[in-house]
């Protein structure tokens, strides 16, 4: 019996299909936007894990100033650190490696190639630091950092625009008025929480870059990775201690650098992309009501035109519950196929967002599932009033609707 009236429910609602695809298409529209709005923020979120689990477990950074990006916050410049604080960070039991950090914007030279980048003057640990392994190469030599060495490490975008698929190892590359002899290729890391592209880099030895590109004894910044029995907030407790003395900042003055928790950082932005994530997916789902009205107001001008074949049906002997039933199963199949349309068109949009963005694509079940399910939940709750209206339809007075 179910099934007779399933079948019965496609032949009716296939007899005009324009009205049909236009029906449904609010449904498709709203099922549609909620799954590529989730799997775009599962994905963006998954993007935002794993680069911060990229730069390893247990990593601080340390910038002058009281915002932990962007300008230094006061009306004053906060001063830069320098590399004997580098040197003071590192004789602290809680720390495993440091990093100072100089950067600037350069351009390399490869022949007729070049390479607008980002220059990273910093040392060896720099690698540790992050969790950043080697692809070709090696790493910085003590002795050529103390020296200042004119010898760099590039990032994967940087060695394909120079050298495409060719070996750069030992290659001389020219940064602004330095020749600089390539020693290693970094491991392709992908794009950053923020999108960048972490691989369009060039690593040197930060006296390098401070004597010959930038000419001053500035640090930029401090990446410390701790040792596995401290915590961050013991390393965070410490090194503030070395920074506030060294910086001769009193006891009742604020600090005029800040230290960053990676771990920290990912929760708030996976925070913040978690809410914009529902707020986008809670508009989207406004267009599944408004494809639930739509599917009411097309069931009520069916009942409307198909009065006397509803008369016809109760004199022969249909139940009021038959017809009903009849109905109900239309709303439902119309809403269950724009919800499958949906879901597909939803996760193909993803996919190719995914792609675009460079983010992972990651479909969830349980959001697909729902989908289907709310969809379901459209064709019951909005198929139930014209259903019912057709049920109460008096025979005599149906059968003398022209």
């Amino acid at each position: 019996m179910l099934w007779e009236t399933v079948t019965l429910a496609f032949i009716t609602i296939t007899r005009n299909k324009l009205r049909t695809f236009l029906t449904v298409l609010g449904v498709v529209i709203g099922v549609a936007a909620v799954i590529a709005m989730v799997t775009i923020g599962q994905g963006s979120s998954a993007q935002v894990s794993a680069s911060v689990a990229s730069l390893g477990s247990n990593v601080l950074t340390i910038r002058s100033g009281t915002r932990a990006f962007g300008p230094p916050g006061g009306g004053e410049s906060a001063p830069k650190f320098t590399l004997k604080d580098a040197d003071a960070l590192a004789d602290l039991p809680q720390i495993a490696y440091v990093a100072p950090i100089v950067t600037g914007g350069q351009t390399v030279v490869f022949g007729n190639a070049n390479a607008s980048t980002q220059i990273y003057g910093t040392s060896a640990d720099y690698l540790k630091v992050q969790n950043w392994p080697l692809a070709l190469g090696r790493g910085f030599e003590g002795t050529e950092e103390t020296a200042g060495a004119a010898v760099c490490v590039l990032g994967q975008t940087v060695r394909t625009k120079l050298f495409g698929t060719s070996d750069p190892i030992d290659e001389t590359v020219r940064v602004k008025n330095v020749a600089c002899q390539v020693i290693g290729v970094l491991a392709a890391k992908g794009a950053g929480s923020f999108g960048q592209d972490q691989d369009d880099i060039v690593l040197m030895p930060i006296k390098t870059v401070q004597r010959r590109l930038e000419g001053n004894k500035d640090v930029a910044s401090i990446s410390v990775a701790l040792r596995k029995s401290a915590t961050s907030a013991q390393g965070i407790k410490a090194v503030q201690a070395v920074m506030r003395d060294r910086r001769h900042i009193g006891l009742t003055q604020a600090d005029n650098f800040n230290v960053t928790d990676m771990k920290e950082l990912s929760s708030m932005l996976s925070g913040v992309n978690a809410v914009l994530t529902g707020m986008l997916s809670s508009v989207a789902a406004v267009s599944l009501l408004v494809g639930g009205i739509g599917i009411m107001n097309i069931m009520l001008v069916s009942v409307t035109e198909r009065t006397r074949e509803i008369g016809i049906r109760l004199a022969v002997g249909a139940s009021s519950g038959q017809v009903l039933t009849q109905f109900l199963v239309e709303a439902i199949v119309l809403s269950l196929m724009g919800g499958v349309i949906g879901i597909l068109v939803g996760l193909g949009l993803a996919y190719g967002a995914s792609v675009f963005m460079a983010i992972p694509f990651a479909p969830s079940g349980a959001v697909v599932a729902m989908a289907f399910g709310f969809s379901a939940l459209v064709g019951v709750v909005f198929g139930y009033f014209p259903a019912r209206r057709a049920a109460r339809l008096d025979p005599i007075e149906a059968l003398r609707h022209q």
